[in-house]
C-alpha cells in the first residue's frame, strides 16, 4: 500500500483510561433502564433564569442536584460489597461527573467530583462546575489524571483492583455513582450507554420534542430527555431499581430545586 493513502498519529495517552474502563465494565453483571423523562418545565425555568441574569444555568447541574436526592431516599443504588460479603451504605452521594473543557483548541471530558452532591443546593453544583471547567488544569482531578496516563498498564490494574475490592478506597478515588451527559455534545434524540464503572451509571442522551399529554389531557410539543440508568445486577435488584428510577424521573420532572436556584439568580 502507498503511504500517500494512508495517515499515522500517536494513539492519545487519555484513552488508555477508556481502554481500562472498558475491561472493568466487562467484568460487571449490568442491568439498564431506558427511559424519556419529561424536562419542558425545568428547562423553561432555566430559560427564565437566563432571560432574567442573563447567565445560563447548567442543565447537568440541575440533574446531578435531583440524581443525588433520588440517591439519598434509596441509598442501596449505591450501596458497595466488602471483601467479607458485607454492604457500605454511603450517606454521602459523590458524583463522578463528566465535564467537558477547553484544551489547546479542543474540547474533551475530563471528570470532576462533585462531593456530598446530596448536600448542596443546585446553585452551589452549578458554580462548582463552572469554576471546576475555569481552572482545570491546576485541579487535583487533572493531575491525577496525567499520573495514571504516565503509569504502566500493570500498575493501572493493580490499583483498580485494590481500589474496587475496598469501598473505603472506591469513594475517594472514584465516587459513589458516575453521570455522563453526552447531549451536550450534540443535538436530537437518542439514548447513550456507557460502562458500568459504579453500581449505577447514568448517561443523560439527547432531547427531542414531540407531542405529549399534559395533565388537563391537553396535547401539546414537549421536551424528552433521553436517560439510561446502568445498574450493577450483584447489589441492586429489578424492583428496587425500578422504585429509584421513577423518583429520579420525578425529581428531574417537576424541576426539583430550581425555583430555589431561580431565586438566588434573581438576588444577585
Amino acid at each position: 500500500m502507498n503511504a500517500d493513502d494512508y495517515e499515522i498519529k500517536p494513539f492519545p495517552p487519555l484513552r488508555r483510561l477508556t481502554v481500562d474502563g472498558g475491561q472493568l465494565a466487562s467484568k460487571r453483571h449490568a442491568i439498564h433502564a431506558l427511559i424519556e423523562v419529561d424536562v419542558t418545565r425545568p428547562r423553561r425555568v432555566i430559560q427564565a433564569i437566563k432571560e432574567r441574569t442573563g447567565e445560563g444555568f447548567s442543565f447537568t447541574a440541575f440533574a446531578v442536584y435531583c440524581l443525588a436526592h433520588a440517591i439519598e431516599e434509596h441509598k442501596h443504588v449505591q450501596a458497595y460489597r466488602t471483601v467479607r460479603g458485607r454492604l457500605v451504605y454511603f450517606k454521602e452521594v459523590d458524583v463522578n461527573l463528566m465535564v467537558e473543557v477547553e484544551t489547546d483548541g479542543r474540547h474533551i471530558p475530563v471528570p470532576y467530583f462533585v462531593r456530598a452532591a446530596n448536600h448542596k443546593s443546585a446553585r452551589q453544583i452549578h458554580d462548582e462546575i463552572r469554576a471546576f471547567q475555569a481552572s482545570y488544569k491546576r485541579s487535583k482531578e487533572v493531575k491525577g489524571l496525567r499520573l495514571m496516563i504516565v503509569l504502566p498498564g500493570f500498575a493501572r490494574r493493580l490499583f483498580y483492583g485494590a481500589v474496587f475490592r475496598n469501598p473505603f478506597w472506591l469513594k475517594p478515588a472514584m465516587g459513589t455513582v458516575g453521570l455522563t451527559a453526552v447531549g451536550m455534545f450534540g443535538k436530537g434524540s437518542g439514548w447513550g450507554i456507557a460502562f458500568l464503572f459504579h453500581n449505577l451509571d447514568v448517561t443523560l442522551g439527547g432531547i427531542a420534542r414531540k407531542p405529549g399529554v399534559c395533565e388537563d389531557d391537553r396535547i401539546e410539543i414537549r421536551e424528552y430527555l433521553n436517560v439510561t440508568l446502568s445498574f450493577d445486577h450483584d447489589v441492586i435488584d429489578g424492583a428496587p431499581a425500578a422504585r429509584f428510577t421513577e423518583r429520579f424521573r420525578e425529581l428531574l420532572e417537576s424541576g426539583f430545586g430550581l425555583d430555589q436556584a431561580a431565586s438566588t439568580a434573581a438576588g444577585k
